[in-house]
């Protein structure tokens, strides 16, 4: 029988939160597919969208670190800044024909339950605080 009382694990790291490995898994999706992308782009929307995502999961790690409400939110709000960058090039890489129909809307679909989580996230950042 599963004690219902304490279902929840306590999140020992960053990569044990949901939206981590939700942004984790778009960052490496993200780099198989730009792989695909012209030559000519790889200083351009190559560069840009991979960068753009690795930022995701860089300010979610960074927030972590970090004690107060008002910095957690902030390295939240970033990343969900840089989650909308990523759709923006996601976009145009789309119009540009560089990715399928198929790729894009698989994409966008990660996409919008990571900003769900990161909404999510943000607006309970003051009562998750631990200090250590």
């Amino acid at each position: 029988m599963m004690n219902n009382t304490n279902t929840m694990e306590k999140i020992q790291k960053y990569t044990d939160l949901n939206t981590w490995k939700y942004s984790h898994g778009l960052v490496l999706d993200i780099y198989k597919i730009s792989e695909k992308f012209p030559d000519i782009e790889k200083f351009g929307l190559t560069n840009q969208i991979r960068r753009a995502s690795v930022s995701i999961t860089s300010n979610i790690a960074e927030c972590f670190g970090r004690n107060s409400a008002n910095d957690k939110r902030q390295f939240y709000a970033i990343a969900k800044g840089s989650l909308f960058e990523v759709h923006n090039q996601l976009l145009i890489a789309r119009d540009l024909q560089f990715i399928s129909m198929s790729d894009f809307d698989k994409l966008n679909s990660k996409i919008e339950i990571i900003s769900k989580l990161l909404s999510g996230i943000i607006n309970k950042a003051p009562s998750r605080i631990v200090t250590k």
